[in-house]
């Protein structure tokens, strides 16, 4: 593979594809990629509205948690993370210790709560959002992963007049929202390909919700075994990666589609002569908190240098 810069975007070349990637994570240095994406229209329907809160939900080590908090006091809000995992609010202190996210996310002032994952099941209910308004001061609620019809309005814009020079778009698929908002802007000439990072055949359906087009497909074949889930093959890829080429990866979204798409292309998957881009979607603020993980496994480190 040869590497070169092309438009504030790279390129590799390899078995007669060109593989280029759009850096949608260095939008902004901690609302990056996707997240910037989502939350744009959001944040911006809550001031029009007048809401003084933005209240979101997520794990542990939640990319969309992180990004809320920060996007929520450069507006000038106040952010509520409603976490999921009771366990972690039993030694608060120690906990944001031991997590890089959650302690990012309580500098940038966010209210973290901590719940059951019984509870967290149900704050998608009526009776749980009710409950919720009456204690935080009516929020301008976001869900889980960012993901709403304002959240795909903001992925719309991820794609750009000049990459309908593509014949595929490659995307990492969490909650849905990033790959419908690209499929809706695609050209009618080109493919959008997901690559899931959970595990389960339940993403067409998400996806349909928003869509206007067929021209997609979800390729479950790279989730590593489901969400957070990761391999030694996986983060060897994701460091051999930045080494050659500079282009940091996580092991969550980003690493697992590119290991993908690589893979794909070495096994013929896409004509000679394909020009695909992959979205980079950030999430790298998540490798600390994975690397405590690795190390308590004894696997190999993901290099950020």
């Amino acid at each position: 593979m040869n590497i070169k810069d092309i438009y504030s975007e790279f390129v590799l070349e390899t078995n007669g594809c060109q593989l280029f990637i759009k850096r949608e994570d260095l939008i902004h240095p901690t609302v990056s990629g996707n997240k910037f994406r989502k939350l744009k229209y959001n944040i911006a329907f809550a001031v029009e509205n007048k809401h003084t809160h933005l209240l979101t939900f997520g794990g542990a080590y939640s990319n969309h948690i992180a990004a809320t908090a920060a996007a929520g006091q450069l507006g000038g809000f106040q952010t509520i993370g409603v976490i999921r995992g009771e366990e972690l609010g039993e030694d608060v202190t120690k906990t944001l210790l031991q997590n890089p996210t959650l302690e990012f996310a309580h500098k940038c002032g966010m209210n973290l709560v901590f719940i059951s994952r019984k509870k967290y099941r149900e704050k998608d209910s009526d009776r749980f959002r009710e409950s919720i308004k009456k204690r935080f001061n009516n929020p301008y609620i976001i869900p889980e992963g960012g993901t709403n019809a304002l959240a795909v309005k903001g992925c719309q814009e991820i794609l750009t007049p000049e990459d309908q020079k593509m014949d595929y778009i490659c995307t990492p698929v969490g909650t849905a929202g990033t790959i419908a908002g690209i499929i809706n802007s695609t050209a009618s000439h080109q493919k959008v390909i997901g690559f899931p990072a959970l595990k389960g055949n339940w993403m067409d359906q998400e996806v349909r919700k928003y869509v206007n087009n067929d021209r997609w497909e979800i390729c479950q074949d790279y989730h590593f075994g489901g969400y957070a889930r990761v391999s030694e093959p996986l983060i060897h890829f994701i460091n051999d990666f930045k080494k050659r080429y500079g282009i940091p990866l996580d092991p969550i979204y980003t690493g697992k589609m590119m290991y993908g798409i690589c893979d794909l292309i070495n096994s013929g998957f896409f004509p000679e002569n394909s020009r695909i881009l992959a979205v980079h979607t950030g999430g790298l603020q998540g490798i600390a908190g994975m690397n405590i993980q690795l190390q308590k496994k004894k696997f190999q480190l993901i290099n950020v240098i």
